[in-house]
């Protein structure tokens, strides 16, 4: 069975701002699109605003059988700019990196970068010296490292891990 036999997710460019308006033309084409989101919280004009915004803005995905779809259309679909292509065909992205966006997107394509991680949470260590050790998350640290409360040897104690070694309970 060749490459090009079985599904796999390519990637596609959209026009600026037309995120929504490409996914929803490719869905009505019969297409399965993806536009991973994340919730952002900004201020503008003295108030926050929590709204969804493009995890990758002008970029998203799409799942094709080169072989049976007909794939040349997308380029022409409203609010698609392109097909991202190496030589004739589309570029393929590698396996897996689709699939855990979509492992952690909800209904709407909205992914939680930090897998259910939230301050007061109960969590267990799944790697590194403490492996199996369940704490409370007590806070988060830039985007890779946390701050657990353990409770070891007839006390708590404060340690930091790495955040993909974690697991909520």
């Amino acid at each position: 069975m060749r490459m090009s036999d079985t599904l796999r997710w390519y990637v596609l460019r959209t026009l600026p701002r037309q995120d929504a308006v490409a996914e929803a033309n490719l869905v009505r084409q019969g297409f399965r699109p993806f536009v991973p989101r994340v919730i952002v919280t900004k201020r503008h004009a003295r108030k926050f605003e929590t709204r969804r915004e493009e995890l990758f803005p002008r970029y998203g995905f799409v799942r094709l059988n080169l072989d049976a779809d007909r794939w040349r259309s997308i380029n022409g679909t409203y609010g698609v700019e392109r097909l991202m292509m190496t030589r004739e065909q589309p570029t393929p992205v590698p396996a897996g990196i689709v699939e855990s966006l979509l492992a952690c997107a909800d209904q709407f394509g909205v992914v939680d970068l930090d897998r259910g991680l939230r301050v007061g949470s109960t969590v267990r260590i799944i790697a590194g010296p403490f492996a199996g050790a369940i704490g409370v998350l007590q806070r988060m640290e830039g985007r890779n490292r946390a701050e657990l409360l353990l409770e070891m040897l007839n006390g708590s104690v404060r340690t930091h891990v790495l955040q993909e070694s974690l697991e909520v309970v």
